[in-house]
């Protein structure tokens, strides 16, 4: 089924009326079942990533109605999430194709930190929205409010179904950006099976302040995460080291080498978390031949090969050479 015709049948699938129970479930059936339909394009990052979009944004909508419809601010929380979620995703899908471009005279290293500004400015609502959620769930303990605890359970399960097809859909891709959201969703799954625990716990129990401390729980745990991925949005933007490259064990390997006398000025960042760049002074023996020279390049980038470095530049310096010449 071509991508397009996916966008048209999730507009159709929202026809069901979304105020009761039996529509909200066809309408989620509908869309996990085209969803699972495709054209069998093998490593189609980027339409894996549209789908988990049109998911995300489908399935928030069908979160806010179910809320209000519930009066669960648990389900309200948890649509700001998604509505994130979406914003992360939509960025991803429109970055996956910028980040494709070659490097210019305006951007040397290419586009891929465009990613990174818009992980930054998701993090960033997603912080607003988590603190201004809270303060409405601590409201709601003061006054606690009936909730509607079927239509929880239902709704529920319907996230249950919708995250799990986007995580499926994801985890179909090779890179690691698919992989990362993979897991991210993944958190969305274990997070609504805690709002279905919470809801036939209710069902059971006239236990109404359960629903505002499931939202204060979720929003807790979202904000954690955050907090950490705007810490490594910052040390990208800071130009820190990466964290899976340790540079001290890495000049200890290139003195190792034969010919090499030592290294100094090895300077390394990332350009989007993922990528990285690095730039060394070697010092070499003086009756090191040009063969040699070509022979120890290529065995420190097969060294770096394994870290994902993007750019390498090395200086090779004979002993005696002034490193300033």
């Amino acid at each position: 089924m071509p991508f397009s015709n996916n966008v048209v049948f999730i507009r159709l699938a929202l026809y069901s009326d979304p105020f009761t129970l039996t529509g909200l479930t066809q309408a989620a059936l509908r869309v996990i079942l085209i969803s699972m339909g495709h054209n069998h394009s093998h490593d189609d990052g980027q339409r894996n990533i549209g789908i988990a979009f049109f998911l995300n944004l489908t399935f928030t909508i069908i979160e806010i109605i179910g809320g209000l419809w519930t009066n669960s601010v648990a389900i309200l929380s948890d649509a700001l999430h998604d509505f994130g979620d979406c914003i992360t995703l939509g960025f991803a899908w429109y970055l996956q194709k910028v980040a494709t471009r070659q490097s210019d005279d305006k951007f040397t290293y290419g586009y891929r930190r465009f990613s990174v500004l818009g992980a930054f400015i998701t993090g960033f609502v997603l912080l607003i929205g988590v603190i201004f959620v809270v303060w409405n769930a601590v409201q709601r303990l003061n006054n606690p409010e009936p909730v509607y605890a079927p239509g929880m359970i239902a709704i529920a399960v319907i996230g249950i179904l919708f995250n799990g097809a986007a995580v499926l859909r994801i985890r179909k891709g090779s890179s690691l950006n698919e992989q990362v959201m993979s897991w991210h969703l993944l958190e969305d799954v274990l997070g609504w099976v805690t709002v279905l625990i919470g809801s036939v716990a209710m069902l059971i129990w006239d236990l109404p302040m359960i629903d505002p401390l499931l939202s204060i729980f979720i929003s807790l745990f979202i904000l954690w995460n955050v907090i950490k991925s705007l810490r490594k949005i910052f040390m990208v933007f800071m130009q820190s080291a990466p964290k899976s490259f340790n540079i001290n064990v890495f000049n200890s390997e290139l003195k190792s080498l034969e010919k090499v006398i030592s290294s100094h000025n090895t300077q390394t960042w990332s350009i989007d978390g993922e990528h990285h760049v690095l730039s060394t002074h070697l010092v070499l023996m003086a009756n090191t031949s040009r063969a040699e020279i070509v022979q120890i390049k290529r065995r420190i980038h097969e060294m770096l090969s394994q870290h994902s470095f993007e750019h390498v530049t090395l200086d090779i310096e004979l002993d005696g050479e002034d490193c300033s010449s």
